[in-house]
């Protein structure tokens, strides 16, 4: 047995890249990226274990070399697709963790193996999710920026474990603090035969039919709907419709908060999904009990759903 630090790159988007380009162009392109992504590893003393499809497993006997090798995929793919149109965009969400690993005619069993798949899953596009031994391996000095996402259970691990985010993005400069005000709702535009959503948050609105679901909110430009606020997640949320009915999902860092009208019950969602049946509240980022929760209100209109910025009464 050797102790190592194995990370799962997987990649988003694959998807629509096959629906876009067809499967002879599109499994080109993921495969040359799965291979530059191995390569690099290997230019940083990693070691690539196996190729998963559109997935990457590799180990390192340096923990920090592995963090900084992970931060460095995902910081050069970022600027190499920014130009890319949306519906070829591959990006990727990887998981790491250390521990003691099995290694087997070139393959790797372990917990270490099995944590950092569950967290390649839990991950959003473009994060790197870690244990808190991959942190504490970091060693004094390392330049590392992190910050805990508290206890998760994961999957086939009897106890919670601390998970880490990897803040390997550049600082945006457009990111502040907002307080809540109170606001008018936001003016009704052209409907659709088909239904529709509008979505303010002060003092931005955007109309979208329901042939523009699923749509994506969250706090960074390429979001369909921008909610800026440092608490809000990159993408936070995807609002789609399944079977004529409105379903909010969180693919968040921190958790979105889900509030009906009429009740105080709240709905608390990691990693989940839930029905709006009727009007309500959503908190991103941080729960309803803080009062400066960056808050979006929801109402429900002939099939189509509004949302705004005002708070319910």
């Amino acid at each position: 047995m050797a102790e190592l630090t194995i990370a799962f790159v997987d990649l988003t988007g694959s998807v629509s890249v096959f629906e876009t380009l067809g499967n002879d162009r599109a499994t080109k392109a993921v495969t040359k990226l799965t291979q530059w992504i191995g390569a690099v590893g290997l230019e940083n003393g990693g070691k690539v274990v196996k190729m998963l499809g559109d997935g990457v497993l590799l180990s390192f006997s340096n923990n920090l070399l592995a963090v900084e090798t992970m931060t460095q995929i995902q910081q050069e793919h970022s600027q190499r697709v920014a130009q890319w149109p949306k519906r070829l965009k591959l990006q990727m969400q990887i998981g790491m963790a250390r521990g003691q690993v099995v290694q087997v005619d070139g393959d790797c069993f372990g917990d270490a193996v099995n944590v950092a798949s569950r967290l390649s899953d839990l991950a959003g596009p473009e994060q790197i999710l870690v244990t808190d031994t991959v942190i504490r391996k970091l060693g004094a000095r390392h330049g590392v920026r992190s910050r805990s996402l508290g206890p998760m259970r994961i999957k086939g691990r009897a106890e919670p474990c601390e998970v880490f985010r990897i803040e390997w993005q550049p600082e945006m400069l457009s990111e502040f603090l907002t307080l809540p005000s109170d606001l008018h709702g936001i003016a009704s535009h052209g409907e659709s035969v088909f239904g529709g959503i509008q979505l303010g948050w002060l003092d931005a609105s955007r109309a979208f039919d329901i042939t523009d679901l699923p749509i994506k909110i969250g706090r960074i430009p390429e979001a369909d709907f921008i909610v800026n606020d440092p608490r809000v997640s990159r993408i936070h949320a995807t609002l789609d419709i399944r079977s004529g009915n409105y379903v909010l999902e969180d693919v968040s860092s921190y958790g979105t908060w889900v509030r009906f009208a009429g009740t105080d019950h709240v709905i608390s969602l990691r990693r989940q999904e839930c029905l709006l049946h009727s009007d309500g509240e959503i908190a991103m980022g941080t729960p309803f009990t803080d009062y400066s929760s960056p808050t979006v209100s929801f109402r429900l209109v002939d099939g189509a759903m509004v949302l705004g910025h005002s708070r319910l009464s």
